[in-house]
């Protein structure tokens, strides 16, 4: 069983179409076991009472964006090591400098291509 089967990613967009563009990439890509969450405070929630490896989160989101989820996760001890990978349409230099401090993984930008969003994982979890 390789690390494409194991890894266990929460995908955490507030837009159905986003979620589905995300969840595709992850088709393509072979990876089958993710779980998808269109709330920041329910995606930490869930996260809490059943951790995953990597979360593929959406910058803009209602009550809770991307960067709260990602403090969140990083003040959770249980959690602070899961890889966290921002997916946002305009990473603007503020948001970049914010997310890196806070302890960022990674980000990939809006729109990705599956083979993109490949490498993006790639750079946190190791080869799949």
């Amino acid at each position: 069983m390789g690390l494409k089967d194991s890894l266990r990613i929460m995908v955490v967009d507030d837009m159905a179409t986003s979620r589905g563009l995300i969840t595709q990439a992850l088709d393509d890509i072979g990876i089958k076991n993710y779980v998808t969450e269109n709330d920041g405070r329910a995606a930490f929630g869930r996260m809490a009472s059943s951790p995953v490896h990597l979360v593929l989160s959406d910058y803009n989101m209602p009550g809770l964006d991307g960067l709260g989820l990602l403090k969140a996760v990083r003040s959770h001890q249980a959690l602070k090591k899961m890889g966290f990978i921002l997916v946002t349409g305009r990473p603007t230099p503020e948001i970049v400098a914010e997310a890196k401090q806070l302890g960022l993984n990674n980000m990939i930008k809006k729109p990705f291509t599956s083979a993109s969003m490949k490498q993006c994982i790639e750079s946190v979890v190791g080869r799949l």
